[in-house]
């Protein structure tokens, strides 16, 4: 099948609107500067029955990984350009997204970087 790459910004996608079957997001949500307009142009170019497909690290449930998520940020802000605690379903959702499929768990790795969200969404 097709694909096309882009060299562009997620927080504006030059595709017509509702042109899009699928968009996956691989761990970077974290980094992209404005993500509520980022994920709205996703939902922009999707089709109506497209989806998002992400996988992404974020905001930890444990209060305790959460402080060292939230000491930790600056440093990876400024090392990575990751934001790592930014709280990923609930910004899908706000973008206006109804997350159909959601998993989250800890992976492999140091607990601050590896809580992850797995899952798909579509246009509410």
């Amino acid at each position: 099948f097709p694909v096309t790459l882009l060299a562009a910004g997620a927080e504006a996608i030059p595709l017509e609107s509702g042109s899009v079957d699928s968009v996956v997001s691989t761990w970077t949500l974290c980094s992209i500067p404005e993500v509520g307009q980022a994920l709205q142009e996703i939902r922009r170019v999707l089709k109506p029955d497209g989806r998002l497909l992400f996988m992404e690290h974020g905001l930890a449930p444990d209060a305790s990984v959460a402080r060292t998520q939230a000491w930790m940020a600056p440093v990876f802000r400024g090392l990575a350009g990751c934001e790592l605690n930014r709280d990923m379903d609930r910004l899908i959702r706000e973008a206006g997204f109804r997350v159909a499929v959601l998993e989250k768990a800890y992976l492999d790795g140091p607990r601050f970087l590896s809580f992850h969200y797995i899952g798909e969404a579509a246009a509410a």
